[in-house]
C-alpha cells in the first residue's frame, strides 16, 4: 500500500465535496496539496467558530476534512498563476487534477482537461459539477437533497420534508468519486493512459433511490416519508423506554415470533401479525402496543431482551456515545496543530489503511491559507525568494 504515498493530487477545492474525497486520498498516505484564491479562499474556512485564537481562515468547520493536505494560494485568472500551475503539474508531476468549479471557468482559469493533459498526458482530471459538466447551475447539498428525492424520504409520515442528518450528496459524490479515481489509477498503471472524469453531484444523489424509484416506475407504488417505520418491514421504528429510546428492527416472520413469545410483547402475538404483511397492514396499532411495553422497561433491559432473541436493536446514542463506543473509540484520528497547541479529534476513517496505521492515526494539522507557499514555490519549484515575493505582492499568491 506504499504506492499510494506516490500520488501526488493538486484539488482547486472548496466547500464539502471535494475537500473530503481529497482528505479521504491523504487518508491514504497520497500527498494533496489544495489550491486556494489568494483573496476569497475557500469559504468553508469562515464557517463554524474561530478556534485559533488571532487567526482567521482557520475556523472549525473547516478543520474537520482537511487535515493530512498542504495549501498553496494561486490566482488562476492570471496568466502568470496559470503559468506556475503547469509548473506544479509538469514539475512536481501531478498524478490527479481535481476541481469543483463551475464548468464556465475551466478554460478560463486554465484548468479545462484539454489544457493540463497537454502538458501532462499521463494526468487524471476530474471534475465535480452539481449537475454535469454542460451545467453552470450552483448547486448546495440542501438543493440536491431537495431536487434529488432525499427530502422527500426524510422526516415524519405528516410533516414537512427534512434534510439527512448528514450532508449525504455532497459526501455520497465524494465516495463514487473516490471508486473512480481509484479506477483511473488502476487503468493508468496498465495502459499508462490518463482519464477525464466527470462526477454530476445530482445524478450521484439519484443513484441512492435505489428501492424508492424501481417501486415508484415499475409496480406504482407511493414512496414518501414515514419518520422511523419502515416501508416494507414492521415492527421497525424507535420505542421509548423508561430512560431513552431504542431502535428496534424485525427482519422477518422468524424473528417476530421470538419477539412476540417474549411475556413482556404478549399483546402483539396475534394470528394476523405472524406474516409481515399483516403487520405493515396495522403498523400503527402495532408499534403503539410495543410501545406501552418498552416504555415500562429501561433501555438496558430492552437490549438485554433483543441481544437473547437475536433481534437488531440499539439505543439511540448521543455523538458523545458514539465516539466513546469501544468500536468507535480506538478508531478516531488525531492532528495536532505545533503552533497553538490545540489537538483535534477526528472521525474515523471508513477502513484502517496502513498509511494511519503507520502514523498511530496521526494526520498533519489543517494548513493555514497559503501556508505551503514559500515551501513549494521555493524548495520545489526553485524560485528565488524576491520573485515570490514580487508574486504576493502582485496578488498571484
Amino acid at each position: 500500500m506504499h504506492f499510494f504515498r506516490k500520488i501526488k493530487v493538486l484539488s482547486l477545492e472548496q466547500a464539502t465535496v471535494l475537500p473530503y474525497l481529497t482528505y479521504r486520498l491523504a487518508m491514504d498516505g497520497c500527498r494533496v496539496i489544495r489550491l486556494e484564491h489568494p483573496v476569497y479562499g475557500d469559504p468553508n474556512r469562515l464557517v463554524g467558530d474561530p478556534v485559533i485564537e488571532g487567526e482567521e481562515r482557520m475556523n472549525s468547520y473547516y478543520l474537520a476534512i482537511n487535515s493530512g493536505k498542504e495549501a498553496l494560494t494561486l490566482n488562476l485568472a492570471e496568466p502568470k498563476g496559470q503559468e506556475i500551475l503547469y509548473r506544479l503539474i509538469r514539475e512536481l508531476k501531478i498524478d490527479v487534477f481535481a476541481t469543483n468549479q463551475l464548468p464556465r471557468n475551466y478554460k478560463k482559469l486554465g484548468i479545462d482537461f484539454e489544457t493540463l493533459s497537454a502538458i501532462k498526458g499521463d494526468l487524471i482530471w476530474l471534475g465535480i459539477t452539481g449537475f454535469g459538466p454542460e451545467s453552470n447551475e450552483a448547486a448546495y447539498d440542501p438543493i440536491l437533497q431537495a431536487r434529488g428525492g432525499l427530502m422527500e424520504l426524510t422526516g415524519e409520515k405528516d410533516g414537512t420534508p427534512q434534510v439527512t442528518g448528514i450532508p449525504l450528496p455532497d459526501m455520497g459524490t465524494s465516495e463514487h468519486c473516490y471508486g473512480l479515481v481509484m479506477k483511473a489509477l488502476f487503468v493508468r498503471a496498465m495502459t499508462g493512459k490518463g482519464s477525464r472524469i466527470d462526477v454530476s453531484m445530482f445524478e450521484s444523489t439519484t443513484s441512492w433511490l435505489t428501492v424508492p424509484i424501481t417501486m415508484t416506475m415499475t409496480f406504482g407504488k407511493t414512496i414518501s416519508r414515514r419518520g422511523n417505520t419502515h416501508e416494507f418491514f414492521a415492527p421497525v421504528s424507535v420505542y421509548p423506554t423508561s430512560d431513552g429510546y431504542v431502535y428496534i428492527a424485525v427482519g422477518n416472520d422468524k424473528q417476530f415470533q421470538a419477539f412476540s413469545s417474549l411475556p413482556d410483547f404478549s399483546a402483539v402475538a396475534k394470528d394476523e401479525y405472524k406474516r409481515n404483511a399483516g403487520r405493515i397492514a396495522d403498523v400503527k396499532h402495532l408499534n403503539d402496543s410495543i410501545s406501552e411495553a418498552t416504555k415500562k422497561m429501561t433501555t438496558e433491559e430492552l437490549l438485554e431482551k433483543m441481544n437473547k432473541i437475536g433481534v437488531a436493536a440499539s439505543k439511540i446514542q448521543t455523538l458523545q456515545e458514539v465516539a466513546e463506543d469501544p468500536l468507535v473509540a480506538n478508531k478516531l484520528l488525531k492532528a495536532k496543530d505545533a503552533k497553538s497547541g490545540l489537538e483535534l479529534t477526528l472521525a474515523p476513517a471508513p477502513y484502517s489503511t496502513s498509511f494511519l496505521e503507520g502514523n498511530q492515526r496521526v494526520l498533519s494539522f489543517p494548513p493555514r491559507f497559503g501556508e505551503h507557499n514559500e515551501v513549494i514555490l521555493g524548495n520545489e519549484l526553485g524560485m528565488p525568494t524576491d520573485e515570490i515575493a514580487s508574486l504576493k505582492a502582485d496578488g498571484i499568491i
